[in-house]
């Protein structure tokens, strides 16, 4: 059995990975971090990873702030436990400390915990080995109207996989309203969409000149991204310290096909 931690418990993903948990029997929730301190349930919830009981320990998923990351980081560092970071936004800074903090317990980042989307980004990047530059590539994503940050994390995600496979020669294309020229050869572009309660879907295109393939992810409800953050909990509980992403845990479900 598995302990876990969540920091931003009283969250809509804390609320999201409770329910998951709930239904599992290979892990239970032992505590909360949240500043709406007190009870979830049976589950009590302290005001600051701080404040938790000495005897309190497991893995901590952390779904707050880049802020709210780092401290998950440091403090699991500090007291040799595993992490799991799902924030967005993070500085090369705060990207520093988390790193720092892998080489003394295992750290799980990634930018979208949906294992789906991850299984996309290894589908554009084969894809792009394949076509080898003779398509066009774009990307298309859309977001409910509360989404502060154009594009998402998740695009960029795709086009760094995209263009790493590509050897860099991509160049990002955001917006072409004040352009009035012929798209570019080396272009990859990326357009977001916003409003509604849309989740998160994600289009990849490789447009040749007589077909286009389409490669596409939708998130019908938070519980994707609980659900993935869970089965990386899982993963690092009694791995080595270091820093591992959704490769490293579709890897591990390949090798046991």
């Amino acid at each position: 059995m598995t302990n876990l931690i969540i920091q931003g418990i009283c969250g809509r993903m804390g609320h999201a990975l409770v329910e998951k948990i709930s239904a599992r029997t290979d892990c239970r929730v032992v505590a909360g971090v949240d500043q709406m301190a007190g009870s979830l349930g049976d589950i009590p919830v302290y005001p600051s990873l701080e404040d938790l009981p000495g005897d309190v320990s497991g893995v901590v998923i952390d779904f707050t702030s880049p802020a709210g990351a780092v401290q998950a980081a440091r403090y699991c560092a500090a007291h040799g436990m595993p992490c799991v970071l799902c924030s967005t936004g993070l500085s090369k800074e705060e990207e520093a400390a988390v790193e720092a903090a892998s080489d003394r317990v295992p750290v799980f980042r990634s930018a979208n915990m949906s294992v789906g989307i991850n299984v996309l980004i290894e589908l554009a990047r084969q894809a792009a080995r394949l076509f080898d530059g003779e398509f066009d590539i774009e990307i298309v994503e859309k977001h409910h109207h509360n989404k502060l940050d154009a594009p998402s994390g998740t695009a960029l995600m795709i086009a760094d996989a995209i263009n790493a496979e590509a050897g860099g020669r991509y160049e990002y294309v955001y917006d072409r309203h004040a352009v009035r020229q012929k798209r570019g050869a080396q272009e990859l572009g990326i357009s977001s969409v916003r409003g509604g309660g849309i989740v998160g879907d994600h289009d990849v295109l490789f447009c040749g000149p007589e077909e286009v393939v389409t490669i596409s992810h939708v998130a019908q409800s938070r519980g994707v991204f609980a659900d993935g953050a869970v089965q990386a909990a899982l993963f690092l509980d009694g791995r080595d310290p270091g820093y591992y992403t959704m490769s490293d845990l579709l890897k591990g479900k390949m090798q046991c096909i």
